[in-house]
């Protein structure tokens, strides 16, 4: 919506960011039930003196532009119309379109601790959130969620005082540990008891007795899943595997409640990674005169699980729910991110709904703390499988959902993009891939790159352009046979930003210099 264009009103049609309102007759009474619903969902912008047809065309009407400014900045301003203005003078404007004035009022999404948005002064009959068909009141539970959300301290802070350490999974704690020791040999803390380790990393509090309980981070980490589920009555974990494409039946399923096993989130994260990583290429890969099995999608997916749970509403219905396929990878966790998609892809933004949690995750060195997580997602995958990542948010039914999801589209690992995401100085004395499972991740790694060298599809691709320069990506790719032609436009670039070729000419008809 950052695009809009007034002067092509005629070939918007409205949909859930965009709203026209005639006002002929004067400021509209239902502008404030969209106001609410754009402003507790993704935002929009709201045209006033606009018809929409009954084909579905928007049309300028006949509208006192300048008088419903003045009318919307006085209500907007009244916490008896609505409960927070979060517009600013550059959101509101008057446009023109054939001689006819429209007041375009741009909603942005608004900040978690201002929301709920809602009209007068009761949140149950004044909020409202947008979905295709339109502005909809909100359930309880939606604005319970989002009434837990606007609190400064993330839920999972919570210490739960009618509950003692008794709740914890003793075998998990030492699996945690084991990791933790893992990741920092020497690290002070290895030296501690179970307790103090445990209020080290935020999962036990001090209550108001003075007494110290688990946190809510502490019980879904580490409790047993009957314990969980009475702070969390719709507490539910759910892993699903399918090999085989287009049968419906789960080859492999693990749930919190079978009741063979912990049912705690840790134990869930671990399990599942294990099972998701089974099959991945792995190839001949080292560092030093050490193997490195744990690959940039191994990396990848430690990164979206976690990123499932750090930002999960466990209060929530419907579960945490992964799946594998045939065809990629599904994550669906209970509740909407805190800030919008768009922030949330771009990186440099992290607002958690349980930063406790992604505390503990961070230490064993899984997951991202500066706000890169689902930037980093996309970029990774997009690079080895060349195809998209997605993700979105859903409402239905007052329950709110974010599905992230990886597809392969039937297309092999790109070997030689996902060579150029290792860390450090590699060695790669044979590229024949493998699909040694990594069940536990290896996070040792170097940052500090002291040679850069091509890879081997990139000295190909130079030494056929060396032959033949006028050759296009569909021949490179047809004559090297085990790339696609994305993979070489791909590696194309990547040898453009060093320098090395030079494209002259169209894009039809030039031709490849090499400037080495």
């Amino acid at each position: 919506m950052a695009e809009f264009d007034i002067s092509k009103l005629g070939v918007y049609r409205e949909h859930n960011r965009l709203e026209a309102k005639s006002a002929k007759g004067g400021f509209p009474g239902s502008f404030w039930e969209t106001f609410s619903a754009f402003a507790n969902t993704d935002g929009g912008i709201i045209l006033l003196g606009v018809k929409e047809e009954k084909d579905g065309r928007l049309t300028p009407e006949t509208i006192d532009a300048e008088k419903l400014r003045k009318d919307f900045w006085n209500m907007v301003n009244n916490r008896q119309k609505i409960s927070a203005n979060i517009v600013t003078d550059s959101m509101v404007k008057i446009e023109q379109l054939n001689g006819r004035d429209i007041l375009v009022v741009d909603v942005p999404r608004a900040d978690r601790t201002a929301r709920p948005v809602y009209i007068g002064s009761n949140p149950k009959s004044g909020t409202f959130r947008r979905n295709h068909e339109g502005d909809y009141h909100c359930s309880v539970e939606e604005m319970a969620l989002m009434f837990r959300d606007a609190a400064f301290v993330t839920q999972d802070a919570k210490v739960l005082e009618l509950m003692d350490i008794d709740v914890f999974c003793s075998e998990t704690i030492r699996r945690y540990r084991n990791f933790f020791r893992s990741a920092h040999t020497n690290h002070l803390w290895n030296n501690e008891d179970d307790e103090i380790f445990l209020r080290k990393i935020g999962a036990i509090g001090i209550g108001n007795d003075r007494k110290y309980h688990p946190t809510a981070a502490g019980l879904l980490m580490f409790g047993h899943e009957y314990e969980i589920a009475r702070e969390f009555p719709n507490y539910f974990l759910d892993y699903q595997e399918n090999r085989s494409v287009g049968s419906l039946r789960w080859t492999d399923r693990i749930v919190s409640t079978s009741g063979d096993w912990s049912g705690n989130v840790f134990d869930f994260v671990i399990e599942s990674l294990q099972r998701m990583q089974q099959g991945l290429k792995v190839p001949f890969v080292l560092k030093g005169n050490t193997r490195v099995d744990d690959t940039p999608i191994h990396k990848l997916l430690r990164e979206a699980i976690t990123n499932s749970v750090v930002h999960a509403d466990f209060y929530g219905r419907q579960g945490l729910v992964i799946q594998k396929s045939a065809n990629g990878y599904r994550f669906a966790n209970p509740g909407t991110i805190r800030i919008s998609i768009s922030e949330a892809v771009g990186g440099g933004i992290s607002d958690p709904r349980n930063g406790i949690m992604l505390k503990m995750f961070s230490l064993i060195e899984f997951g991202e703390r500066a706000g890169s997580g689902l930037s980093g997602i996309c970029n990774v995958w997009e690079k080895v499988y060349h195809t998209p990542a997605t993700i979105e948010e859903t409402h239905s039914n007052g329950v709110d959902r974010t599905v992230l999801t990886l597809r392969t589209e039937g297309r092999e690992q790109d070997i030689d993009a996902m060579l150029e995401l290792y860390d450090g100085v590699i060695t790669t004395p044979n590229t024949t891939p493998s699909t040694t499972p990594s069940t536990t991740p290896n996070t040792t790694h170097s940052s500090t790159p002291t040679t850069t060298q091509l890879l081997p599809i990139q000295d190909r691709i130079i030494a056929e352009l060396k032959g033949n320069p006028r050759l296009s990506r569909k021949e490179l790719a047809a004559i090297i046979g085990s790339i696609s032609e994305d993979g070489i436009k791909y590696h194309l670039k990547k040898l453009q930003s060093k320098g090395l070729i030079r494209r002259d000419g169209p894009n039809n008809g030039g031709q490849w210099t090499i400037l080495r």
